[in-house]
């Protein structure tokens, strides 16, 4: 059996559109009889009925409407390709909206987008921050940059730098309380719970080995600010979960060290998470490569 080509695709996605056959024979300026004939052909290849004739108009059988539905699919996707194609050249250009967290996005995003703006002159950029993450696809935004998982199962998301997560506390906090030495330890210690979005955060979960444990932590500070908490930590307050992103300065210096090494935390790896991979438009595919580009992500 012979392959279904584009052109009898669109021959067919017009006769349902026009419901007719002479309307249809006078936009492919071709005669009634033609495209009479045309049909005949593809009913007789596919071996089934795809529409009922009557003297003035025709209707879809549910083979039909089946027909239909595959083939404006079909159409659609090769449309899209075609733009992705003859667009890969083209320069980015138009309104690009970026939703990022208040301070990530302040100090690192803002930045990035600044110098993006001055790659691309023809793109309008508008950056939003928010605390928590927002509904991309009812709001209309081009993308989203976020730590963490996936918030949104309609969304697509790329990697755009690896984070690993870390328990941490200051030498003075050590010296004064000791090293814990088990992940029962934590529960007499004093731990600064970051609280993010509706996650209390006072529930800790590591992993050793293939063995993931949980640990209930309290103490006297938490906090939804991230930069707060962090510095609650180095001030000598207690036991902070933080990412490598926030931390590496400070271990590096010597004024936050890790704790319980032989544990290991989810990652919060950085994402940039978009509505859709299909009519990704040059703009956010450009802005993307950007970002991973400037992360060193991949």
């Amino acid at each position: 059996m012979k392959n279904t080509s584009p052109s009898e695709l669109e021959f067919f996605v017009l006769l349902a559109r026009h419901a007719s056959l002479s309307a249809t024979a006078r936009e492919l300026d071709i005669t009634p009889p033609a495209v009479t004939k045309r049909l005949a052909r593809l009913e007789q290849r596919l071996g089934v009925r795809l529409v009922n004739r009557t003297t003035r108009k025709v209707s879809l059988t549910s083979e039909g409407e089946m027909y239909l539905s595959h083939a404006s699919r079909i159409l659609a996707e090769i449309g899209q390709m075609e733009e992705l194609v003859s667009s890969s050249g083209a320069a980015p250009r138009g309104l690009l909206r970026v939703n990022a967290t208040l301070g990530f996005g302040r100090t690192t995003i803002a930045p990035l987008i600044s110098a993006f703006a001055r790659l691309h002159p023809d793109v309008d950029v508008q950056l939003q921050l928010t605390d928590r993450p927002i509904d991309l696809v009812e709001e209309a935004f081009d993308l989203g940059i976020r730590f963490g998982e996936l918030p949104d199962s309609r969304l697509n998301a790329r990697r755009i730098m690896p984070n690993r997560r870390f328990l941490c506390a200051s030498p003075a906090y050590l010296k004064r309380f000791g090293h814990p030495a088990t992940l029962a330890d934590l529960a007499r210690h004093h731990c600064i719970v970051h609280r993010q979005n509706n996650d209390p955060g006072a529930v800790w979960r590591l992993m050793k080995g293939r063995k993931t444990e949980t640990v209930k932590v309290g103490g006297q500070l938490s906090s939804n600010d991230g930069d707060v908490v962090l510095n609650w930590a180095l001030d000598g307050h207690g036991i902070l979960m933080r990412s490598e992103w926030d931390l590496a300065k400070y271990l590096e210096s010597g004024r936050l060290q890790v704790v319980l090494p032989d544990y290991k935390i989810a990652p919060a790896d950085l994402f940039a998470f978009y509505p859709s991979q299909r009519n990704l438009s040059v703009r956010v595919r450009v802005f993307i490569d950007f970002l991973a580009e400037s992360f060193g992500g991949k």
